[in-house]
């Protein structure tokens, strides 16, 4: 489904059914240098089961146009105006990552308007490794390769699919490349220079889940329960020997999560 946002095409898939702005939403926003493909295992349950899905690709990601967002601010503001663009008084965000941090600042700048959030592989900061940030300045392959290999836990990053002949960490790369030259860098970027998660967290007021990967090497799960313990009535699952990227190593763990409060 296209909207316009700042005179800006924006794409989101809908779980395979209509989108309909009168049944309750959830919108899902994707991690760093990823795009709306990430959350097709659980979009899709949803879509079938009374809500209106949105798994959107944020500006300069996947289908949407525009140039990545540089702050999670910023990324936050938008995604209140997608919102508006999809005619949507309130929904639940679910974010991975990045897009948890997105999905938390929403909650703290318009609470009338976020019935739930969900918080996927996130931490109250995501600190960034020069490194890394180096490399994705300098468009280099390494930075793909570090970021693939990091969010897999290590039964995914040798196969370990729930579906039969996929191989996740040749997946995971080639999403990452897909992302147009300097798209990851901004992400990073935007991750490194947010640090104010854990702060944020004691003042939102809605219902809140988040689903961590025991072996999450890129949001480690100690960083993710801390956040967790700091949201008020905010409840915490770890998802055993899965890593940054558990919404495809255990997908229906995951949904089993997110389906306690969206």
């Amino acid at each position: 489904m296209r909207f316009t946002v700042d005179h800006e095409p924006v794409f989101a898939a809908t779980g395979g059914k209509p989108f309909d702005p009168a049944l309750p939403a959830v919108v899902f926003i994707h991690g760093a240098g990823m795009d709306h493909t990430v959350w097709a295992l659980q979009t899709r349950w949803f879509a079938h089961h009374g809500r209106a899905v949105l798994a959107v690709d944020l500006p300069g990601h996947g289908a949407s146009g525009g140039a990545p967002l540089r702050t999670v601010e910023a990324m936050a503001d938008w995604t209140l105006r997608l919102l508006d663009a999809a005619g949507l008084r309130e929904a639940a965000l679910v974010g991975h990552s990045m897009g948890g941090l997105v999905a938390l600042r929403c909650a703290l700048q318009a609470p009338e308007r976020v019935r739930a959030i969900g918080l996927v592989g996130t931490a109250g900061a995501a600190p960034v490794s020069a490194d890394l940030l180096g490399a994705a300045e300098a468009n280099q392959r390494r930075a793909v390769d570090m970021v693939a290999l990091w969010s897999m836990g290590a039964r995914a990053a040798m196969g370990g699919s729930p579906m039969p002949g996929l191989w996740m960490l040749g997946d995971g790369t080639a999403l990452l490349e897909r992302a147009a030259p300097g798209v990851l860098h901004a992400d990073l970027a935007a991750c490194d220079a947010y640090r104010d998660g854990l702060a944020d967290a004691a003042r939102v007021r809605c219902p809140a889940i988040l689903a961590l990967g025991e072996r999450d090497m890129m949001t480690p799960a100690k960083a993710g329960r801390a956040l967790g313990a700091g949201i008020p009535g905010a409840t915490t699952v770890v998802v055993p020997k899965a890593g940054h990227m558990l919404m495809a190593e255990a997908p229906d763990a995951v949904l089993d999560a997110l389906k306690t409060v969206m």
